[in-house]
Parts: C-alpha cells; structure tokens; sequence
C-alpha cells in the first residue's frame, strides 16, 4: 500500500476506534487487519473507499456509513422534503404537523424552521385542544432544527440525551420553544408558544420513522399525556457525528445512543402504544390518524360534552 493511501485508511480507523459507539466492544486488532488486506495495493486514498466502508459495516451499529466526496457534496446540496411539511387544523380544534426529516445546509435548515414554525402557528391559530404530530416521513437528517419546530408543542425542559460508551451523558432540552444541547443554544430565536400549554399529544409513527426522526420520538417518551401510534419506528435511535477527511468524503459515525427523559435508551426500533397498520383496501381513509384523533377527542381538553 502506498504511503498516502495508508495514511488515509489510518485516519479512518482512528476516528472509528477513538468515537465509536460501540468501540468497547471490537476488536480493534482484527478489523484494522482486515481493512488493510482489503486495501492491499491501494495507491491513493480513493482505492480504500472500500475499506472504509467494510469497516464502518463492521462495527455493529447499523448506522454508520461513508459518503466519497461526490455523494458528500450531493448531500450537503439536499434540503428538507418540504412539500412533507404541513400544519392544519382538524376538526374539533385538534392541531395536526406532519414533520419530515431535513438535512444539507445551513440555509435549507433556517427554511424548514421558518416553515415549519409557520406551520404550527396555522395548526394551532384556532387554539388547539390538543395535536398529532405525525412524524412517518420523518427520515431523519439533522434533528436540531426538528425540535426547533416541535418545542413549543413539546414544552420546555429536558426531553431527552445522548449517552456515549462511556456512560457520557448530553442533554436535550427546550427553552422558550427552542432547542439546546447541554444548555448550549443550538440555533434559532424563541419560538412562538402554542394557545394551551402542556396539550395532550398523539404521535404517529412508522417503519420510515428513522434516525433524527426517532430522536423526536424519544424526546416525547416520557411526556405526560403523550400517547404514539402506528407502527415500529426503522430502527436506529442512535446519535452520529461527521468526520471531513482529507478529500472531502466523509464518515457519518455513531457515537451515541438516544435516551428519554427518564434516562431509558434505546438502540432499536421503537415500537408504538398502539400499532395500527393502514388497510391497503381503503385508500381512503388514514386508520392511524383516525385512532389518534379518536383518542386525543377523548382527553379532557379535547373532549366534548
């Protein structure tokens, strides 16, 4: 292997070994020999892409992953889904956002907030007794400026962390509305607050429910009048970091895994009170929207004489 080329895969392995969430439990030995002979004869860094991406596999996480600069520089291109993004008011004064996930730039998250902070005020404009928030498309991306849509819904405080392998504890919280890690602001103004505080709330859920979008189902774990419904969530509830390397690819690496309020974590799909699943034969009509609302119409604010 040329010097360069090793250099790299070095590097690589370093982050894993140093940040993994799971470094603990691997043996370094055996996964470093084997990302070598892979990248046996490896002239420039490219040649260990590979490599990178075996060992990335190999660590057990089911999250990480390696992005070659093309695909790094696609993804920092992306935007969120907003055409998934939607606040409306149902009927009977429920509130009802559909979050999707949202990753790229720094502008592309400013719009989603914007957006979705416009969306809650329209779900809400009527004074909502209570609201679904509907997180099945929510992919996952960057869970920051989520919460900085959800918080006022959510309500201020801890809702949630990130625990590392060493028991490492980072905490999520919500103040005015708006989101901070470890009381470090993480981004956007106060939030404009929703007509009733501490509302009850139906969360649905799904199998494409993944990553980001399942740190927003753990922070309302624990929620006093919160109830989820749906189906399983995909399945990785754990918190990644990214790594630039010398060519501008990239390692999305898990380093943490999600915990709620209470200190539970989680490390796999995250199943719902109430799993509903959507009848094929009725197009129609959303089961799982349904059985939300005909929850939340039973629930005091909600309820009707």
């Amino acid at each position: 292997m040329a010097p360069a080329a090793r250099t790299y895969l070095s590097k690589a392995l370093d982050i894993m070994e140093e940040h993994s969430l799971l470094r603990h439990e691997v043996d370094w030995t055996d996964l470093r020999n084997k990302a070598y002979t892979q990248a046996h004869g490896a002239r420039k860094p490219a040649d260990t892409y590979g490599a990178i991406s075996s060992a990335l596999r190999r660590l057990g996480d089911a999250h990480s992953s390696f992005m070659e600069p093309e695909q790094a520089k696609e993804s920092a291109e992306s935007a969120a889904y907003l055409d998934e993004l939607e606040g409306r008011s149902l009927k009977n004064g429920v509130g009802y956002l559909s979050l999707p996930g949202v990753q790229g730039s720094q502008e592309a998250y400013d719009k989603y907030v914007r957006l979705g902070r416009a969306a809650v005020t329209k779900a809400g404009g009527t004074g909502a007794c209570g609201w679904v928030v509907d997180l099945r498309s929510d992919s996952g991306g960057n869970m920051w400026p989520m919460l900085a849509v959800i918080g006022p819904i959510l309500g201020d405080g801890n809702v949630g962390m990130f625990v590392d392998a060493d028991g490492k504890k980072y905490t999520w919280s919500v103040k005015n509305g708006a989101p901070y890690e470890d009381g470090k602001s993480q981004g956007w103004s106060d939030a404009p607050p929703v007509a009733r505080s501490s509302p009850p709330v139906a969360v649905l859920t799904g199998g494409r429910t993944a990553s980001a979008g399942e740190a927003m189902v753990v922070a309302f774990r624990g929620r006093p009048h919160t109830r989820f419904f749906g189906k399983p969530t995909y399945g990785v509830p754990t918190g990644n970091n990214a790594y630039r390397l010398s060519d501008t690819a990239l390692i999305n690496l898990t380093e943490a895994k999600d915990a709620d309020r209470t200190g539970r974590t989680y490390d796999e799909a995250i199943p719902p009170d109430e799993e509903i699943a959507k009848d094929p034969r009725d197009r129609a009509r959303d089961t799982v929207l349904q059985a939300a609302q005909d929850w939340l119409l039973k629930q005091s604010p909600c309820a009707r004489p």
